[in-house]
């Protein structure tokens, strides 16, 4: 799987442990910015990536900041985004499941680096329960 990356300094750390899981597992990696923990304007890195995906260039994103929230919403301004922001890993697994989100926002400042590399791997695994949630997602992809 191609998969975009996006994060602000906040981030950074944790980004760069994923890009290394990702990469670990045999999926292609698009990494966006940022390369430091100087300070940075989040939108700038995270725009990018999920218009990555919205093309279609990217399969999946992953956007990373200190709480992921602003990231999430920035991520879900582009169209046909459908970015959740995850904490554990059943909020992970019933994005993909239930929503079929194809961004994931994880905030390095509120979970251990080991959760949030579960969250990644959950995340990549878990299918999409189109039958019972299709009308859903398709509600949320006309948005």
């Amino acid at each position: 799987m191609k998969i975009a990356l996006g994060s602000d300094h906040a981030g950074f750390r944790y980004k760069e442990k994923i890009k290394e899981l990702l990469e670990s597992l045999g999926h292609d990696v698009v990494d966006f910015g940022t390369t430091s923990e100087e300070p940075v304007d989040y939108p700038k890195f995270i725009r990018p990536a999920a218009e990555a995906v919205a093309r279609g260039e990217c399969e999946r994103g992953i956007v990373l900041g200190g709480s992921g929230n602003g990231e999430a919403m920035v991520a879900n301004k582009v169209h046909g985004i459908r970015c959740a922001l995850c904490w554990n890993e059943e909020s992970a697994r019933l994005s993909r499941r239930h929503n079929d989100a194809n961004c994931l926002s994880l905030g390095e400042r509120m979970i251990p680096l080991e959760l949030a590399l579960e969250i990644v791997r959950i995340w990549l695994t878990t299918g999409f329960d189109g039958g019972r949630h299709a009308a859903r997602v398709a509600q949320l992809n006309a948005m």
